[in-house]
């Protein structure tokens, strides 16, 4: 092979792996390391199970099953914090049904546990009826369970969630903060240096 040809190569895979690290996630990209991996554009040994990311439409996103997309807006690798955005806009949605039992993630915030009532008629105050889970002839609820159900509404949910409904806490990102328990905080970079600053010794014969 011709030195012209080793160099484009070589330059080649280093503007490809750059570009691979990047994602293309040009709407705020978090700093994704172990136990994350950017679906796609990583090296499987950088990231865990369950821990996979994705970019889409220039994004930063996580799916979960029983959910859907949410979008990652930072990581906090110290505290273990992910916190997320829902593009819906409606974080009691997510809290309704995201089962997260059936990922490595817990709440961040203490949780506890709300009653979701789907009501026919509207509840004066104090109950503040969830505007983007009610329509024009059904309103949506979430109480502490000292309440007793009204007659007019049937229980859809009891679920352990942060933050029951506030107008004033109605953002898109408030209290989806979650946190993971996977040991070890080194990312694989980290990994990949304390291997070859320990080389694995020859056994002599």
């Amino acid at each position: 092979m011709s030195a012209s040809i080793f160099f484009i190569l070589f330059f080649t895979s280093i503007f490809l792996d750059i570009e691979a690290s990047n994602g293309n996630c040009t709407h705020g990209t978090p700093d994704i390391r172990f136990p994350f991996q950017l679906r796609g554009h990583q090296r499987q040994h950088c990231g865990h199970t369950g821990y996979e990311l994705d970019c889409k439409n220039g994004t930063t996103i996580i799916h979960f099953p029983s959910y859907d997309d949410l979008v990652v807006k930072s990581i906090s690798y110290d505290i273990k914090k992910l916190d997320l955005n829902n593009p819906k806009n409606c974080v009691p949605e997510v809290y309704l049904n995201l089962n997260l039992s059936l990922t490595p993630f817990q709440y961040y915030h203490a949780v506890k546990e709300y009653s979701y009532l789907n009501c026919s008629v509207r509840i004066s105050p104090p109950l503040i009826e969830v505007p983007c889970l009610s329509g024009s002839d059904y309103h949506v609820y979430t109480v502490d369970l000292s309440l007793a159900v009204p007659d007019s509404c049937s229980l859809v949910k009891t679920i352990p969630i942060p933050f029951m409904y506030s107008p004033y806490l109605s953002d898109n990102s408030f209290g989806l903060g979650l946190t993971w328990s996977l040991l070890g905080h080194e990312d694989c970079e980290a990994k990949q240096g304390q291997s070859s600053l320990h080389p694995k010794r020859e056994q002599q014969t």
